[in-house]
């Protein structure tokens, strides 16, 4: 069985609360929090892993990993609570997700200055004619799905933290134009990216959308339904729109799921291409999406079984190294926008934190639906 697979310590892994204890221990044991890749910078590649630890946390408990948290914190602002950012991307906001927790527990003001810089950035982003934010600067009129998770995710909790409900509203709009201008409707899925002045070589001349399904960016998208579903208000007059949206995605993923590994492509509608490949962030990403809107009531509880045959065959495709340190293998490095020969010419890593951070929530999702492994 995949539980009989050790760690160093020689721990079983019996549950999916073990597994995602597992990846975030042995990046601990492998970087320093100032040392984390791609070069210590404050950017969302440590954000997203990071952010999946201090959920563990919640969950599984220990104070190793919110001093692990805080160091990469620490080590990034300085005592006036300023720190180096590009201002230019979306990005960039991601991390700061880690600092609402450490406002609260600690009496350091830095981390609510951050915080502050952060959304104070979104006035001064520039925007499509309808209103969507640019992916960043120098991607003119070009909106990407990663970027409404980028941005709004901190927005929201922002807005929760200091009281500031204009911020949910601003990322309901920015969700509305995403999924205005991505979305495909003979396949439920969303196009990677859409160029409002149609002057990129990868841009349709008349729709302006990108012309694939990239996983990665169609799993960030996914991800947001459910965030914004959990913020928003009882009754809001949005919720059955992005719950049906949330169902039609889940539903679409569950088409196009590989029958044998229950994981899914890097080019999500193309399985049937021999050189397309199976790309593991992504059908982690899945899998959470599916899991957590089970979860809430909002996706119908038929789709467990997709949920538990993705997350049977990502761990199938796990390692550990000789040190016991786990590793997760065939991750798509971050990519641009392009035809299909580019992404699937991208080069794959193991643990690249996107992957792993995908793999924590992944698993703390699961560990609703299979206890035990």
């Amino acid at each position: 069985m995949v539980s009989d697979q050790r760690t160093a310590s020689n721990k079983k892994l019996d549950t999916p609360l073990d597994w995602g204890k597992a990846a975030c221990d042995s990046l601990m044991a492998t970087f320093e929090p100032s040392e984390l890749p791609p070069d210590g910078r404050w950017h969302y590649h440590q954000g997203v892993f990071l952010e999946s630890m201090r959920q563990l946390r919640q969950v599984a408990g220990g104070d190793d990993y919110l001093s692990y948290i805080k160091g990469y914190v620490d080590h990034n602002i300085d005592e006036h609570g300023n720190f180096l950012w590009n201002r230019k991307e979306l990005d960039a906001i991601q991390a700061g997700l880690l600092l609402f927790e450490l406002d609260e527990k600690y009496e350091d003001t830095r981390y609510r200055k951050a915080a502050k810089k952060l959304r104070n950035m979104f006035p001064t982003l520039n925007r499509t004619s309808d209103g969507g934010f640019w992916h960043k600067d120098g991607y003119p009129y070009q909106m990407w799905l990663d970027g409404l998770y980028m941005g709004g995710a901190f927005s929201m909790n922002y807005a929760e933290a200091y009281n500031e409900p204009e911020l949910l509203e601003m990322v309901l709009e920015q969700e509305r134009l995403m999924r205005k201008h991505t979305l495909d409707e003979k396949t439920g899925l969303y196009h990677h990216a859409w160029d409002e002045s149609k002057a990129q070589p990868w841009a349709d001349s008349e729709t302006g959308k990108s012309p694939e399904f990239w996983g990665r960016a169609i799993g960030w998208y996914g991800i947001m339904f459910n965030e914004i579903l959990d913020f928003l208000p009882e009754n809001h007059p949005s919720e059955q729109e992005l719950a049906d949206a949330l169902r039609s995605l889940v539903d679409s993923l569950a088409n196009y799921q590989d029958a044998d590994t229950g994981l899914w492509y890097q080019v999500v509608d193309r399985p049937e291409r021999n050189d397309n490949w199976i790309e593991t962030s992504c059908s982690a990403l899945f899998i959470y999406t599916i899991a957590r809107g089970i979860r809430s009531g909002y996706v119908n509880e038929s789709f467990k079984q997709q949920a538990i045959k993705g997350y049977r065959g990502l761990l199938k495709r796990m390692k550990f190294d000789d040190n016991g340190h786990f590793v997760m293998p065939e991750i798509c490095i971050g990519t641009g926008v392009g035809d299909y020969e580019h992404y699937i010419n991208r080069p794959k890593t193991a643990n690249d934190l996107h992957g792993v951070g995908s793999f924590v929530l992944a698993s703390l999702e699961m560990q609703h639906l299979l206890p035990e492994l």
